[in-house]
């Protein structure tokens, strides 16, 4: 049975562009659809935040302001509730060690854009997994997570790899337009990765190696799914 560490944020505000705070979280579909779609293949997740805060979900993310039906939004509500001592009592980031586990699995929401970006202890297990090979996927905004590994040199640890993200256009049509404090797509590409992304609010996945991404929300069980492929093909 594989073990994966499920990398959430715990940032709970935003500052935009233009100064003003704006409250985030992680987006529900992502944590309870990957969730759902991983244990219900047998695989064991653990649930981790920097310092081990407990989680705040989008409010936007359960509401159809966020684009999401009134159906699904309870369907997700339901899912977290069920799983609600997990995200009440995370692991601390900084305790966790990679030997424990088969795969590091980051979803989004804009609040990863706060503080895994520039997480050293999410860093350190990226630059480790990438090393040794070990399964690394990250979701929507969750990508910005990504970028906290940084080689000696201060390169990118993934760059000149294939990956997706929420992308430039998606964040003008459906997220904070241009009061995001910094468009993920564009500083992915900045960091020298090769970004793949499929049309806008598009169900898309690109699988590099040992580095499988997904562009948003709507790609959320079909990334859990390439990763627990992944893993079986191992």
């Amino acid at each position: 049975m594989p073990k994966i560490l499920m990398i959430i944020s715990g940032a709970n505000s935003l500052t935009l562009a233009d100064g003003s705070s704006h409250p985030t979280g992680y987006w529900a579909e992502e944590v309870a659809a990957s969730h759902e779609a991983l244990t219900g293949a047998g695989a064991e997740v653990v649930i981790a935040t920097p310092g081990g805060v407990q989680p705040t979900v989008d409010v936007l993310s359960l509401d159809e302001r966020g684009g999401v039906s009134a159906p699904d939004a309870q369907r997700f509500r339901t899912y977290l509730e069920g799983i609600r001592d997990q995200l009440d009592h995370p692991l601390s980031l900084g305790q966790a060690r990679l030997d424990d586990y088969d795969a590091l699995y980051i979803p989004g929401g804009h609040a990863p854009m706060v503080d895994l970006v520039s997480d050293s202890d999410l860093g350190r297990l990226l630059n480790e997994a990438d090393a040794q090979g070990t399964l690394v996927a990250a979701l929507c905004h969750g990508v910005a997570g990504l970028l906290s590994a940084t080689k000696q040199d201060g390169s990118f640890a993934f760059a000149g790899r294939a990956l997706t993200s929420f992308t430039d256009e998606e964040e003008r049509q459906g997220g904070l337009g241009d009061n995001t404090p910094y468009f993920l797509e564009s500083r992915l590409r900045e960091r020298g990765a090769v970004v793949e992304n499929g049309a806008p609010w598009s169900d898309t996945v690109v699988t590099d190696g040992n580095l499988v991404t997904g562009q948003n929300p709507q790609s959320s069980t079909s990334t859990a799914q390439a990763v627990l492929k992944a893993l079986a093909d191992r």
